[in-house]
């Protein structure tokens, strides 16, 4: 069960979850796969060094190969010299794994169970707002008991709701059809419409790739 809220923040009853989404036992294990997954799939994967055939300059031999007493050398441009190429160093690569379709169904579906035992799934009737305000926004969450970190799940005709939500530092907004491990691990609380936590579960063709977890905060948010 899980409680039910007015657009103002008002309690109005319960809500029966689908036991089949909402009560499984949580598989960690699979959670922290999915979620290793996802986190290596936003890695840009561009960091880049040069070999020594890549180093402009090099060209010619130093000095010449006998009679001088020092070492022998090819070109300025090899590892051990300053300046010179990189040895088994960075090259541009994807780091994307490679994830079963239901790992990451089941993975999902444990995260939102793991909320939901600890009652951090809550149910908006509706965000019937006339205008996007981030102030009522900001206050409905505080009144349900998401004021921290909270992820929360809109409709195709919810974007009032999104353009409300979007300044709130806290706050993920995320289509029913692109929700992940990820995101519902690091919230707090999750917050579902009366629509949308209808639709969590249903068989459809997204399918994450590593486009969906790239975040302009990454860097300076905890995960």
């Amino acid at each position: 069960m899980a409680k039910t809220y007015s657009s103002a923040g008002i309690e109005t009853g319960e809500k029966a979850l689908d036991p089949e989404i909402f009560g499984i036992e949580p598989n960690v294990a699979v959670m922290h796969q999915v979620v290793t997954a996802q986190r290596a799939a936003a890695r840009s994967g561009t960091a880049n060094t040069k070999t020594r055939g890549e180093v402009r300059g090099g060209g010619r031999k130093p000095w010449r190969q006998k009679g001088l007493g020092r070492a022998r050398h090819g070109s300025i441009r090899s590892p051990q010299w300053r300046g010179g190429g990189v040895v088994f160093g960075p090259k541009p690569r994807s780091y994307a794994q490679r994830t079963p379709k239901k790992m990451k169904r089941l993975a999902l579906l444990s995260a939102l169970s793991a909320r939901a035992a600890d009652e951090q799934i809550k149910v908006v009737e509706a965000f019937d707002w006339e205008a996007p305000k981030t102030k009522a926004a900001a206050e409905l969450l505080g009144a349900i008991g998401a004021g921290g970190k909270a992820l929360v799940v809109l409709g195709a005709a919810d974007g009032i709701a999104a353009r409300a939500m979007r300044n709130l530092p806290h706050v993920r907004t995320l289509a029913v059809g692109q929700l992940n491990t990820y995101d519902v691990l690091w919230a707090d609380a999750v917050v579902f419409t009366d629509a949308t936590v209808g639709m969590v579960g249903g068989r459809t063709s997204y399918d994450p790739t590593e486009t969906d977890f790239v975040r302009e905060d990454e860097g300076g948010e905890d995960a």
